[in-house]
């Protein structure tokens, strides 16, 4: 999540954590189910599909892997599927994109709100680093875009900019950017957390989620993880150290969480490769904090 400092070097490609190598053995193993799947779908099931997965299936590694799986295929039916699923593939790809465009106009208005609540009040200079009244300005700021506005086309939007600061050389901009990911993943996680507290006790009780009250705080270690999701970043070495006890706690509950949440989203997408990234990076902190030092 881009919590070390950038290199030097231009990107050559995206800023998002996962987009800057070649595919790992597991990713291209993700990428060969979702060819799979998606080359068995319905035009409707594929354009769903694309919309929800479009940063990955757009891209050229992923149809260069579609031809790989048809060099691979002994059996010329399966490469006639394959064959097919590339045309399928362009058609959606193009559909989508056209509406990708005026969506992306839209995020592009949300992210420049967040990225607004940044700027001092007064003089509306950004002076980075950010205090931490602006931090939470711009946490305040995110938490009134709309949820469902909080997409893929939100965290494309976060990535072009960022990349093109990057070439800019605009450092204090990407910093700002990358302050939006990392705000993103904390609300994010927070909001699945209590659905999914929701819907566990609507099981349990039997009950509509939607009619279900305010669930009971968890435990300590829970409480900590909402607390630690709620700030900013740069504050998680204090906070965990007073509360260093709770460590083992935190680390189980922070793999529940990523379980629960990271496991159930799309395979490959932005929002899962952000999400990832950001509790990877709370675990290592909690690390740090329990490793006695050398």
């Amino acid at each position: 999540l881009h919590m070390s400092e950038q290199e030097d070097d231009a990107p050559k490609q995206s800023q998002i954590p996962g987009n800057q190598r070649p595919p790992t053995a597991e990713e291209l193993e993700i990428m060969d189910e979702m060819i799979m799947k998606m080359s068995k779908a319905s035009i409707i099931e594929l354009s769903n599909a694309v919309r929800r997965s479009l940063r990955v299936v757009s891209s050229p590694r992923f149809f260069v892997r579609i031809v790989e799986l048809m060099d691979l295929a002994s059996d010329e039916v399966e490469k006639k599927r394959l064959s097919t699923f590339v045309e399928n593939l362009s058609t959606s790809l193009n559909a989508v994109l056209s509406n990708a465009e005026l969506q992306l106009d839209e995020r592009a208005q949300e992210l420049e709100s967040v990225v607004k609540a940044a700027a001092e009040p007064d003089s509306g200079e950004f002076l980075v680093p950010l205090t931490q009244e602006r931090v939470q300005a711009m946490r305040e700021a995110m938490m009134k875009v709309e949820p469902e506005c909080l997409d893929e086309g939100f965290l494309s939007t976060v990535d072009m900019w960022m990349n093109k600061s990057h070439k800019d050389g605009m450092d204090g901009m990407v910093g700002i950017l990358q302050k939006v990911l990392q705000l993103y993943a904390g609300l994010k996680v927070s909001r699945e957390r209590k659905e999914l507290s929701k819907l566990v006790g609507a099981a349990v009780t039997g009950n509509n989620p939607d009619d279900a009250k305010k669930e009971d705080e968890g435990d300590d270690a829970s409480q900590l993880l909402e607390k630690l999701l709620a700030m900013d970043t740069d504050l998680w070495g204090a906070e965990l150290s007073e509360n260093a006890d709770l460590s083992k706690a935190l680390t189980i509950e922070v793999q529940r969480t990523m379980e629960a949440v990271v496991l159930g989203m799309e395979n490959g997408s932005m929002a899962q490769k952000v999400i990832a990234e950001y509790l990877r990076e709370l675990v290592t902190r909690i690390e740090t904090v329990t490793s006695p030092a050398p």
